[in-house]
This record gives C-alpha cells, structure tokens and sequence, in this order.
C-alpha cells in the first residue's frame, strides 16, 4: 500500500530578534491511508509547527520551510503555488486546531463559515450548502442543527464550538484530518466525546488522522502509531502497544513515568523530568535531552543520535539505546 502522506527532512525556523529558532529539525514520516497517527511531546516540542509546516500555514516572516518535501497523495505540497495550496486546504487535507474561539470568526454565524467552506470547495449553490452543513452539525452531535446554523460562535459551548469545527473540517470529505490539541480547553467528559467523535467519523469517512497531543492516555485510546518529539526532532517512533510495552528513550521512559496507573501501589510517587527543555534558538551540539537525561554519557553531548531501527516499526535516536532496553527488561 502506498502512504498517503512523505514528509522528509522537513525544517523549519523562525527569524527573531533573539536568534534563529530551530523550530523543526529535519523530521522525516510516513502515513498510510486511513491510519491514525499520534504526535506526543511537552509545549515547544515542534508538534504543531510540523503539522503548521505541512499545511504551509507558517507566518512569513518570521517564519520560513528551509528544507524538505511534504509528498501527499504523490504532490510536494511544498512545491505547489499559493492558489494550489488554498484549494487543498479543507478538500484534500483539513486541520482543527485547539482554541475554536480562536478560529472560528467570531462576527460570522457558524452556517456562514460551512457553507463558505462548501460553496469554495464543493461548488455548491447557497441553499445546497446550508443544507450540507445542517447535516455535518447533526453529523457531529449538534441538536436542531437547521436553527443552530444562524448561530454566531459565542452562542454555542465549548465542546459544541469544537465539533462544529470538526463539522466544518469534514465538510468537504478529506483524505487527511490534523487535529491539534482539540480537547485540550474541554473539560474531561466532552474530551472523551470529541474523541469517541472522531474515531467513529474517521471509521465512516476512511480518512487518515493526525492527533497532535500532549495527553498520553489519549494516544493510547485514539492512534496505531505514536511519533515523540523533543526540541524539534523526532526521538521516537513505534506502534502504540511497543511504546507503552517498551519505551526506549529516555524522554519517552520519563513521559510515560509520569502518568498515574491503577494498579500502582498506594502512595507510589510519580517520575519527573529534571530540568527545563532547551533553548531552540541555542540548542546543545550533541543530543538535545542530554542535560537532563540519566543515561548520560559524554558521546551524547558530543553527537546528535540519528533514529535507528531497534524492532518491527520502532525507531529510537538515543546513544544509550541498550542501557535503556536492559532497564526495561529488569522492570
């Protein structure tokens, strides 16, 4: 099967008065049609910006793609102009982004911005187009959707803004959806709806998923394949279950340490990172965890670790890869 989506060697920077922050380094994935793909890592991680990246939605200036190609469906979307791109965007690949508040135009009714979305990339007629987006309201769980379409954003809730953002990013049947950190603001029985939501609309639709997330326990109910970022690299990639079952980077051991489990004892302290992540506009020369990693050794502040395979469909950057697996084994 061919993957819908090549990212390779995708960089990004930003252009400051402080210095030049090195946003994205040079990450490189795959996705299959129809897969759910988790990208998990702290605030600053270079999640989002990758994601912004492939859709070529960074600000210019300060912002600039220095390097890479972003093949989906067999186009570098780095490569196509501004109207190609605008007319991919929402059709062939749609993002839902974490503050709906934020998104949706708050002196536009919410029908408005669906049926705008439909009338660009469907070509439909006004009143065909209101009557898609009452049925993608009711599609993502919005009673009376007819009457709620002349609604303005500030009428609706938080978790309902959410899906109509959802509704509005399906609108037009897409082969990919990004979802940035769509449940982050949404209190917990509303997240575990939105996610329920989307799993179920992904199954109908048979599109592939992005989850950009910080949230592990929704990596491990939502996605097949997890990608862990730091500092703008990718330091681990592997199924879901090998992550959980086998973490071999020491940030990833760390993430997944700090999660509280059921069948922990009473009074079992919850692990830590030490430490703050780096600084992106001066990043160490060697591995960028190594300040604050426990494997610590003077190969790592010295040279940057490439991913290596290390299983079936799991690769770790990291020069202390056995010492971490040995641990694991002992656990």
């Amino acid at each position: 099967m061919s993957n819908l989506l090549e990212v390779r060697n995708l960089t990004t920077r930003f252009y400051t008065q402080d210095g030049v922050v090195q946003a994205v380094n040079g990450i490189s994935f795959d996705l299959a049609p129809g897969e759910t793909l988790g990208i998990v890592g702290e605030s600053g991680s270079g999640k989002s910006v990758s994601m912004l990246s492939v859709m070529r939605l960074i600000p210019d200036p300060p912002g600039k793609i220095e390097d890479g190609e972003v093949i989906f469906a067999g186009r570098d979307l780095l490569k196509l102009s501004g109207d190609e791109i605008r007319h991919m965007r929402g059709a062939e690949v749609a993002m839902v982004f974490q503050d709906p508040m934020t998104s949706l135009n708050p002196v536009l009714t919410v029908g408005f911005q669906i049926v705008e979305a439909l009338k660009l990339h469907q070509g439909m007629k006004t009143q065909e187009a209101r009557e898609r987006a009452a049925e993608l309201l009711s599609l993502v769980g919005i009673p009376d959707a007819t009457k709620r379409l002349d609604d303005y954003p500030h009428q609706f809730s938080g978790g309902m803004r959410q899906r109509a953002m959802i509704a509005m990013g399906l609108s037009c049947n897409p082969m990919l959806l990004i979802a940035d950190e769509p449940t982050t603001a949404l209190d917990v029985t509303i997240q575990a709806q939105i996610i329920d939501l989307v799993t179920q609309l992904q199954e109908q639709l048979e599109m592939a998923v992005i989850w950009i997330t910080h949230d592990l326990g929704v990596v491990a109910r939502l996605t097949q394949r997890v990608i862990v970022m730091y500092a703008g690299y990718i330091v681990e990639e592997a199924l879901v279950e090998d992550l959980y079952g086998s973490p071999r980077h020491p940030y990833t051991i760390g993430l997944l340490g700090s999660l509280p489990r059921l069948d922990d004892a009473p009074g079992t302290k919850l692990l830590s990172i030490p430490g703050q992540p780096p600084d992106l506009v001066a990043l160490p020369e060697g591995c960028p965890f190594a300040p604050r990693c426990e494997y610590v050794v003077e190969r790592c502040r010295q040279e940057l670790p490439l991913l290596e395979t290390v299983a079936h469909r799991h690769q770790v950057a990291c020069w202390q890869k056995d010492k971490t697996k040995r641990k694991q084994t002992s656990v």
